[in-house]
């Protein structure tokens, strides 16, 4: 099961690291530590030097109430980062958005994955990643970043998880983009509670029946807070825990901030998964 992203092939079978590199000041982990361009190029080079496979990079932040981003703002935030390491490091850049002109833009520039965590649904979106003919990761969502976490209601989470992945592969495709370029993201936090997070999570190789490799983001997440009682900077070894549990049930990509000990779990699990 290859994929291939601006040249780069990988083999999706197995689990692949993908690093958070957010170029925003107000993201909710890491939010102003990377927003210049020499600090956000010397954290993509420690990421890749630890592992990374990708590195995904954002320009708009989506936590609840973040400030609205114009699109020349965030193309002045992603480029020249997108520009810079994609040219210096062998590295698949992902370009995290869901504006159809910085998808272009990105592209141009050396992304070979687009992230939308609004599933392609602004308008222009999809005909903008049909156009940039890479691979594009489909995020399911309820409601919008600004409110998703107010009340997200479910009669079965995975059930409607699944349906709402399938309508918009299928946008997708009718659009134009190829079946074999698309990633799913079941959306973790993005409109759920805990308990749907973790229903999520029990039941994520039955997401695989969709016929699409698989991207899981739970690193640091308040999910986990809630379970560990931990505070955001205190959350690796849930993380790791999060990823671990993802690799071993068939997610091709887990998207972390702490690459180099993600990286070592997951070769962990690779290696017993292997055996089977």
């Amino acid at each position: 099961m290859e994929m291939k992203f601006a040249g780069r092939v990988l083999d999706m079978s197995r689990c692949h690291v993908m690093g958070v590199l957010n170029v925003t000041p107000d993201s909710f982990s890491d939010g102003g530590r990377f927003n210049k361009l020499d600090a956000a190029l010397l954290k993509a080079r420690q990421m890749f030097s630890d592992g990374a496979a990708f590195i995904d990079v954002g320009g708009e932040s989506t936590r609840p109430g973040a400030a609205k981003v114009s699109v020349q703002e965030e193309l002045d935030r992603v480029c020249p980062v997108i520009d810079a390491v994609s040219r210096q490091l062998d590295v698949i850049v992902s370009v995290d958005t869901s504006t159809p002109e910085v998808m272009a833009e990105a592209v141009r520039q050396g992304a070979g994955l687009i992230n939308d965590v609004r599933a392609l649904q602004r308008d222009g979106a999809v005909a903008a990643a049909a156009g940039a003919g890479v691979p594009v990761c489909i995020m399911h969502i309820q409601g919008e970043p600004e409110t998703m976490q107010d009340r997200p209601t479910y009669r079965n989470v995975l059930r409607e998880v699944s349906e709402f992945l399938a309508r918009r592969i299928h946008a997708a495709e009718q659009a134009g983009v190829s079946s074999e370029n698309i990633i799913l993201d079941p959306g973790f936090g993005f409109g759920k509670n805990l308990e749907h997070n973790l229903r999520l999570l029990a039941s994520l190789e039955q997401l695989q029946m969709l016929g699409h490799p698989l991207l899981v983001g739970m690193s640091r997440k308040s999910m986990l807070g809630q379970i560990t009682g931990r505070e955001v900077d205190e959350r690796l070894p849930a993380s790791l825990a999060a990823a671990t549990i993802s690799a071993m049930k068939g997610a091709s990509i887990v998207r972390v901030h702490d690459v180099r000990e993600t990286v070592d779990a997951v070769r962990v699990a690779m290696a017993v998964k292997e055996t089977v």
